[in-house]
């Protein structure tokens, strides 16, 4: 670890407005499973540079998880204070629905009870909300023109799938074309069997 962050920190120092370095080295942060403190002084200095870099938002999400160094408290928590002030087309608005497809397949793999009620969430005035917000916001013809913008599409489509709301999942798949991420669809199985089985189901 220790020469990847010298030269994540070397890197920094040779493009101090870049915000790469940062990237990197908050990534190898949360693969160490380094203290609350250094990731977020990372953080910090990665939103300095662009507040709403998508790769860091989803490490800090992967970090703030239950299976690493947080609780779902503490995703929440994150996900309110990006909500707040994110701009309607920032490369990072996928980051709440991300924290909501993460959660469910979380339930479904506990199995018992949580996995039988795993679909409920999407039910919630929460779930509910930022499902309207991306159909809404995202599904527009040019709306979305950050690099990630299918595999958001990718993820509004899954978790709309999840809501069992198969009409407006159908307005997604029409906005992503042929496109299939391998993320969510692989959590399902195979990704593009899952994503060819619900796109015909949507667009029938």
């Amino acid at each position: 670890m220790r020469p990847t962050v010298e030269r994540c920190r070397r890197a920094a120092e040779l493009a101090p407005n870049d915000p790469t370095p940062w990237v990197v080295l908050l990534g190898v942060l949360r693969m160490v499973r380094s203290g609350s403190q250094e990731v977020f002084q990372v953080w910090h200095e990665v939103v300095a540079r662009d507040a709403w870099h998508r790769e860091a938002h989803l490490q800090m999400l992967g970090y703030l998880s239950p299976e690493e160094c947080g609780s779902h408290r503490e995703v929440l928590d994150f996900v309110d204070a990006v909500r707040s002030g994110i701009p309607a087309t920032a490369p990072a608005i996928g980051v709440e629905l991300t924290a909501m497809v993460e959660h469910h397949h979380r339930l479904v793999a506990r199995g018992g009870v949580d996995g039988l009620m795993a679909r409920r969430q999407w039910t919630n005035a929460r779930a509910a909300g930022a499902l309207e917000r991306a159909v809404t916001g995202w599904t527009e013809p040019g709306r979305l023109q950050h690099a990630a913008a299918l595999a958001d599409l990718n993820l509004l489509a899954h978790a709309l799938v999840l809501a069992n709301r198969l009409p407006e999942a159908g307005e997604a798949f029409r906005a992503i074309g042929s496109t299939v991420t391998p993320w969510p669809w692989g959590l399902e199985g195979d990704p593009l069997d899952r994503f060819g089985y619900w796109q015909g189901q949507a667009l029938r």
